[in-house]
């Protein structure tokens, strides 16, 4: 590709990009490899990469990562597994769908990212405290004092998106009315029956009004050989946000926190409740995963959908800061990467129109983040089926029959723009 924007003559277009992980990165790379210079600035003031979540990948994710110079085989970049199966309370396999997929982890695709960009680009410990647009520039001003200007900022910030907060503040998360417990276990720590029945597929169980679903991902190091990886596990249960949700986030000391709890804070009694609870309702399988994972922490699930992408003349958002889905579709990453690629398109076919290249990235994405929100609410609904109304529980119900949880979990089908 060759120089995209309209960058003032005689010198290549820049930009800012607020939010160092996947959606930054992406829109680092991107930019880079379609003769942009590029800054990401990161609030953190470490590297990201300790992030213990899996990630479910699909073509379009693979496509982009070539695109943005990271050529790896699938092998390289997540676990391979040969299909879907659904286990029921005794442990037995009461479904089974042939799907290979590859799993991969947070931090280790976060890794492959983060090494291709140049390490000068990449700045720490940078909290914005304001936009401010100007005739030709957009200039970024962090909390620290310094600013840097460019002819594009990026709000890849995340669902608490700082950039989103200063040009759309009525746009916030909605909590759905249901939590996820995620953990990580090492599959040399679980035993040969547990081995055998989940890590190698993408496997479900389903009581009644909850869902658990779990597959393997790189271990320590990365390590993906057999025998070395982890399982991955999500558990979906129903917490009332006024009774049950505020008790799960209050913390050792009494401190009730609004959405989310450091994992190290989580009371011990609230810990051994879930994997009692995993003992009761789970197959014996997913239950020795969570009685073995060291320290699962709590994901409120909440959605986000916005009404604009660009927030004015040189500034837009993507990724979690323009749409938070619920996980069950498993695109986060992918619609990320997609929304970067995106943007990238858009100023190649304006070169010389940024107005016009900007207007057609939001027209675009604003359609497809919100057939993807809709899609990942039809999944989850009957999860929060204490908050529904009895026609909306019946319709809720398909999407917890094993056999369209398998088809339609994690898949990129079922999302039109």
């Amino acid at each position: 590709m060759g120089t995209t924007g309209n960058g003032r003559r005689g010198r290549r277009p820049n930009a800012v990009v607020i939010g160092g992980s996947m959606a930054g990165l992406f829109s680092a790379l991107l930019l880079q490899r379609a003769g942009w210079e590029v800054d990401v600035f990161e609030r953190a003031g470490s590297e990201l990469s300790g992030r213990g979540a899996g990630i479910v990948t699909h073509a379009e994710l693979f496509s982009i990562l070539q695109v943005a110079g990271i050529d790896r085989q699938a092998a390289e970049v997540g676990v391979s597994v040969v299909g879907r199966r659904v286990l029921a309370r005794d442990g037995s396999i009461v479904g089974a769908l042939a799907l290979p997929q590859v799993l991969t982890s947070w931090g280790h695709l976060y890794g492959l990212l983060r090494d291709a960009l140049p390490a000068a680009r990449y700045h720490h410990g940078c909290t914005l405290a304001r936009v401010e647009e100007g005739v030709r520039t957009v200039t970024a001003h962090f909390e620290d004092g310094s600013s840097v200007s460019g002819d594009l900022l990026i709000g890849a910030d995340g669902i608490f998106s700082a950039v989103r907060a200063q040009f759309s503040p009525e746009i916030v998360p909605s909590y759905v009315g249901y939590i996820a417990w995620r953990g990580l276990v090492d599959e040399a720590a679980v035993s040969p029956e547990t081995r055998e029945a989940l890590l190698d597929h993408f496997a479900f169980a389903l009581p009644d009004g909850e869902q658990m679903l779990g597959y393997p991902v790189a271990g320590a190091d990365n390590a993906m050989a057999r025998g070395r990886r982890r399982y991955n596990f999500v558990w979906y249960r129903p917490a009332a946000a006024d009774t049950v949700l505020r008790d799960l986030l209050t913390d050792r000391d009494g401190v009730a926190h609004p959405l989310s709890i450091p994992p190290g804070r989580i009371r011990p009694e609230i810990v051994a409740a879930m994997r009692s609870d995993a003992r009761r309702l789970l197959a014996p399988q997913f239950a020795e995963v969570v009685e073995k994972a060291e320290q699962p922490f709590i994901q409120a699930i909440q959605d986000l959908e916005t009404r604009r992408m660009r927030l004015g003349r040189r500034v837009v958002i993507l990724g979690d800061a323009a749409f938070v889905a619920r996980p069950h579709v498993g695109m986060g990453v992918t619609k990320a990467a997609s929304d970067a690629q995106s943007l990238v398109d858009a100023l190649a076919a304006h070169p010389d129109d940024r107005d016009a290249a900007l207007a057609a990235f939001e027209a675009s994405r604003l359609r497809y983040g919100a057939a993807v929100i809709l899609r990942a609410r039809e999944l989850g609904a009957y999860m929060q089926a204490q908050i529904l109304t009895p026609e909306e529980r019946a319709m809720a119900e398909r999407h917890r029959r094993p056999e369209a949880v398998m088809a339609e979990t994690a898949v990129a089908t079922g999302i039109a723009a």
